[in-house]
């Protein structure tokens, strides 16, 4: 009899244990200009939802030490993010909010044994930026989109985070031999100047779910969609995602993953891009059910 009730204790133990921890350790990585404090609120929507959940907020390249190059940003966090998912034998989750998205993306692309299951891009430039904003006016505030070029697509340029992701529909041809980070994860650079990998393709279309949040009402991400893999044909006029190359040729997986049914597009209107992770219904919509 008390071996009995032993063993029901033991089992009610294990039990909680497993409520508690059953859910995917998640990974956020912040977005340009922020640190990870403004991510509180986000990770208090986790916790609220699935209680137990190991929620890990990069705080690496806060502020202005988040202009520093992408490639810098991906290695350097992902000696963090290596160790996380080495412990999480069932996987991971990873979160990307605005220039956070685009890391995120680099570090799943060129980590050839990341375990992240599902990827949640939080109004993110997944397919670059081209646009005025405040973060543009106050940097180069005697420049305008059609000049930002001249800057970016030059040696001194490539060594800002935003430039790594310019994308002009203009001047497309020096986007692809300036482009150190972008044109390299999109797989645009001409053969002889590419980084890429084959595995760079694998990596990415192992994920679960792609899901890529994004509304037109951001006022920072330029065009919006790109938040969804659209852009800007020369005429400034946004072709959707299907409807681009790099969809078509496959270029580095979003077919695949497609095809698989594994990408979830979520717009939201009404939501200025500061307010993305403090939006409960976003969270709630787009978000929470990604991340069992």
């Amino acid at each position: 009899m008390v071996a009995l009730k032993y063993l029901y204790f033991m089992l009610a133990i294990l039990q909680a244990l497993n409520e508690s921890y059953s859910y995917k350790p998640v990974i956020i990585i912040h977005g340009i200009l922020e640190g990870a404090s403004g991510l509180e609120e986000l990770k208090s929507y986790i916790d609220k939802a699935h209680p137990g959940t190991k929620v890990h907020a990069i705080d690496m390249f806060d502020y202005y030490n988040s202009f520093e190059p992408m490639w810098n940003q991906v290695e350097a966090i992902r000696n963090v993010t290596h160790s996380i998912m080495k412990s999480a034998i069932n996987g991971v989750h990873m979160i990307g909010y605005s220039q956070g998205g685009l890391i995120a993306r680099g570090l799943i692309q060129t980590t050839d044994d990341h375990n992240v299951d599902n990827f949640i891009a939080l109004s993110s430039p997944l397919n670059g930026q081209y646009g005025d904003t405040y973060v543009f006016n106050w940097l180069f505030p005697h420049m305008i989109k059609e000049e930002m070029y001249k800057l970016f697509y030059t040696k001194y340029g490539q060594s800002w985070s935003i430039g790594n992701y310019w994308k002009d529909p203009h001047e497309i041809t020096r986007y692809e031999e300036y482009s150190d980070f972008l044109a390299q994860l999109n797989k645009e650079v001409k053969a002889e100047n590419s980084k890429f990998k084959t595995s760079w393709k694998n990596n990415f279309t192992r994920l679960k779910k792609l899901v890529l949040i994004g509304g037109p009402d951001d006022e920072v991400i330029t065009p919006w969609q790109s938040a969804q893999f659209g852009f800007y044909n020369g005429h400034e006029l946004v072709e959707p995602m299907k409807n681009l190359k790099v969809y078509q040729d496959d270029s580095f997986g979003l077919l695949t993953l497609d095809k698989s049914e594994s990408i979830q597009t979520c717009t939201f209107p009404g939501v200025r891009h500061l307010r993305w992770p403090k939006t409960p219904t976003v969270f709630e919509k787009c978000i929470e059910p990604f991340l069992t």
